[in-house]
């Protein structure tokens, strides 16, 4: 039984905070581009960066800031992202809650936008932006976007 306690504790630790470390606001992971209407990338400005990322999977990524660029300029220079789906991220990386994210993007009071196709073999990077500029990116599976 201890060990099983011991076992338990050991993989929720390594779920929730092993693998994880911060993206400080200057490495190339944190320079967010979004997928303009003609397919080329464009650097989108960001402010009060903080992300976490995992070596252990591509889809560990998650990341909060704001943004000055309007929305309304938003959809009209950048791909809309059709189906985007928030992953749950660590309790302790409080900026981002998947779950209100997804609630927002259904109601459609925050978009999504394609940042970048295939970041990794198989996974896009997605932006969700709201009227205020408050954005949110993540990592999901691709065949979720309008590819």
């Amino acid at each position: 039984m201890l060990s099983a306690l011991i076992a338990g504790g050991a993989l929720w630790y390594l779920q929730e905070y092993g693998y994880y470390s911060a993206v400080p606001a200057s490495a190339p992971a944190a320079q967010i581009t979004l997928t303009g209407l003609d397919g080329a990338p464009a650097p989108l400005v960001t402010e009060g960066f903080r992300g976490i990322d995992a070596d252990s999977s591509p889809l560990r990524f998650r990341a909060c800031f704001t943004t000055p660029v309007s929305l309304a300029t938003l959809t009209e220079t950048f791909r809309i992202y059709d189906r985007p789906t928030p992953l749950v991220g660590p309790g302790w990386f409080d900026c981002f809650d998947a779950g209100r994210l997804t609630e927002d993007l259904g109601r459609g009071t925050a978009v999504a936008f394609l940042s970048q196709a295939g970041i990794h073999p198989g996974v896009d990077r997605v932006v969700a932006v709201y009227p205020d500029g408050r954005a949110y990116a993540w990592h999901q599976l691709d065949g979720g976007g309008d590819e």
